[in-house]
């Protein structure tokens, strides 16, 4: 029996339409990817990885993970376990967090770059101490003031810039210690302007 098609009845959707699914080569590079995400996620210290957005399953898995000191078959099939594991995960905001944490993002690069500009500025002026005061209230500015005049003292005398890396690090610190006010303005960027 032969099939005649109605006229009145909508044309069959053309082969182009219909999406066709991934080829195994591209699910197998996809699987890939993700397990080598969780080998990134691996690496990272326990605290680093507790500012991930996953599950308590994957940061269990990654902690069976960390037990094994030979790099083995049974170290290869956690990692597989791993990427399955990922597969139920958005790997887009964990690979954000990761070139966040590595300094590849655009805005992560633009808050050093502030931050070094603060840094400076804190060696040109003491006064910046207080504006570093009223930004992060909980600031030491004791410390600061000596790490300035460490600084200082190391730039003299031409040794190694042990102080000048400190104050940067203590910067960073406060900074993601402390979410930015709500003004939108922040004393850092009023440095900026000046």
């Amino acid at each position: 029996m032969v099939f005649h098609p109605n006229p009145n009845d909508p044309l069959p959707p053309l082969q182009d339409d219909v999406a066709e699914p991934p080829s195994k080569s591209r699910r197998k590079r996809e699987m890939q990817d993700l397990q080598d995400l969780g080998a990134q996620l691996l690496a990272l210290s326990p605290g680093q990885l507790a500012k991930f957005p996953v599950s308590g399953e994957l940061l269990a898995a990654i902690a069976e993970a960390r037990r094994f000191t030979r790099r083995d078959e049974a170290l290869r099939r956690q990692m597989q376990y791993i990427g399955k594991l990922m597969r139920g995960v958005d790997p887009e905001p964990i690979r954000a967090r990761l070139a966040m944490l590595r300094g590849e993002s655009a805005s992560e690069i633009a808050r050093l770059h502030r931050l070094e500009r603060l840094r400076d500025e804190l060696l040109a002026d003491e006064q910046t101490v207080e504006k570093i005061v009223h930004e992060w209230p909980g600031a030491d500015i004791q410390r600061l003031r000596t790490l300035r005049r460490n600084a200082l003292k190391e730039r003299e005398q031409q040794r190694p810039p042990r102080a000048y890396r400190e104050i940067f690090k203590v910067l960073r610190d406060l900074e993601a210690d402390l979410p930015q006010e709500e003004s939108g303005v922040s004393p850092i960027q009023e440095i900026e302007g000046d």
